[in-house]
């Protein structure tokens, strides 16, 4: 099992350089996240969309490729996601992701520098990207 934090999903749909290499990262994997993930997804494109940086049709292209990724939604303790939020002073966004690979006892996917950091010192193993 592999967490799939936002960060990754949004480079795999927008077709970043280093697509190929996040995809053969959890080739064969199961792929989880809290449900959470859908909505930093849509807050994402509202955001690309706000700035001009896709138009619409491109952010529903994307939205229906992101309905085909294999993700299986899991539940977290939302108590336990706000200790760890506290404890790290982070946002419960990133505290949800942690949770989770907590939980779940499962390794991070994430190109967010400042999660990778919090990962690794709650001793949460993350995948290496090299963007």
């Amino acid at each position: 099992m592999i967490v799939m934090d936002t960060s990754v999903v949004i480079a795999v749909l927008t077709n970043e350089s280093h697509k190929q290499q996040l995809l053969k990262l959890t080739d064969s994997a199961i792929l989880i996240a809290p449900l959470s993930l859908h909505w930093e997804i849509g807050n994402a494109f509202s955001a690309m969309l706000k700035r001009n940086r896709i138009t619409h049709e491109q952010a529903q292209f994307a939205l229906d490729s992101y309905e085909h990724i294999p993700i299986r939604f899991v539940e977290i303790s939302l108590s336990h996601a706000l200790e760890i939020s506290a404890r790290q002073k982070i946002y419960a966004y990133d505290a949800y992701m942690l949770a989770c690979a907590l939980k779940y006892r499962a390794p991070l996917h994430t190109l967010d520098q400042g999660l990778e950091h919090t990962a690794r010192q709650l001793d949460i193993n993350v995948l290496e990207v090299h963007a």
